[in-house]
């Protein structure tokens, strides 16, 4: 499985993002399932807000199972609100709190995001540093 933030997902549905020809290029080199959790999606969904046809992209992404949902329950909340504090200094979002979550609950290193800065800084237990895609 590959962990996807809101950078590639905003990328590869508005053609004229900066990141759109790497996203797509890398999508397309992934064999793994996609996964994210709902922080990501709702971050990447306000990025999208000038355009309802991307946003109905990513919706199709989500209808069509091109991308899946990890759960997070309030068992999560706690090691959230730590890596918050943790990395209050770059400061880490929501989003990212979620992703690191759920990454180090299923033990997933593999991540596709354009934020190489954060999440070459983030340490998740159990698997070290992410393998950062594109």
């Amino acid at each position: 499985m590959v962990l996807v933030d809101a950078g590639p997902l905003v990328a590869l549905v508005n053609r004229n993002d900066l990141h759109h020809s790497a996203c797509a290029v890398a999508l397309t080199q992934i064999r793994e399932p996609l996964a994210t959790v709902w922080p990501v999606v709702a971050e990447a969904m306000y990025l999208l807000r000038p355009s309802l046809q991307a946003q109905s992209a990513l919706w199709e992404m989500l209808t069509i199972g091109a991308l899946s949902l990890m759960s997070l329950d309030i068992d999560d909340c706690p090691r959230m609100r730590e890596l918050m504090s943790k990395y209050r200094d770059l400061p880490m979002d929501l989003a990212d709190a979620a992703l690191v979550r759920a990454a180090e609950r299923e033990r997933v290193r593999r991540i596709f995001t354009i934020d190489r800065r954060d999440f070459q800084a983030y340490r998740p237990q159990r698997i070290g540093r992410f393998e950062i895609l594109p």
